[in-house]
């Protein structure tokens, strides 16, 4: 999903959603303000964790209101002014994601994670000011596992069962829809 950030030809969607949401902002009015906010979590074992944490490994509870829907709560929201800001964010969470040694690949994600890019733009008019909230979600899903090929035992056993289990009710939910 990054590519090669580089590489203009070989970037990936990450890096260009960065530089569409930023190319938009530069290019405000002078009656509209805009803020960039980012989160980061994984979902490792059934379990919610904060990327963005000082404590990621400890766990958080999703909640559900009238108001905002679905959401983690007490999740980290960082405000973001530019890409390299964005970026660093990122690159920051990922260093927390839970990773381990399998036979088919040597840093092999054990979760599913979930950076969302929340854009806020207030424009002011004669009728007042407006506010307008857009959400990206950028997700990653951890690979199905077979344990024959993965070589997986014990711990990593465990967490391939939940990994193929969530990426079954995954399924059913698109099938569903």
């Amino acid at each position: 999903m990054e590519g090669v950030p580089e590489d203009v030809e070989l970037r990936g969607i990450i890096p260009n959603a960065f530089q569409h949401i930023f190319d938009h902002v530069a290019l405000k009015g002078s009656d509209e303000k805009y803020l960039v906010r980012a989160s980061y979590f994984e979902i490792y074992n059934e379990e919610i964790r904060d990327l963005l944490s000082k404590t990621p490994k400890n766990g958080l509870d999703l909640k559900e209101s009238a108001d905002s829907g679905v959401y983690v709560k007490d999740l980290t929201s960082t405000v973001v002014k530019s890409i390299a800001e964005i970026d660093h964010v990122m690159q920051a969470g990922k260093k927390n994601r839970s990773v381990a040694a399998t036979n088919m690949n040597q840093g092999s994600s054990r979760s599913h994670s979930v950076f969302t890019i929340v854009v806020e733009c207030c424009t002011t008019n004669e009728k007042g000011e407006h506010i307008h909230v857009g959400k990206l979600n950028l997700v990653d899903l951890a690979g199905s596992e077979r344990q024959g090929k993965t070589g997986a035992t014990g711990e990593r056993l465990k967490e391939a069962t939940k990994i193929n289990l969530s990426l079954s009710a995954l399924g059913n939910v698109i099938s569903a829809l």
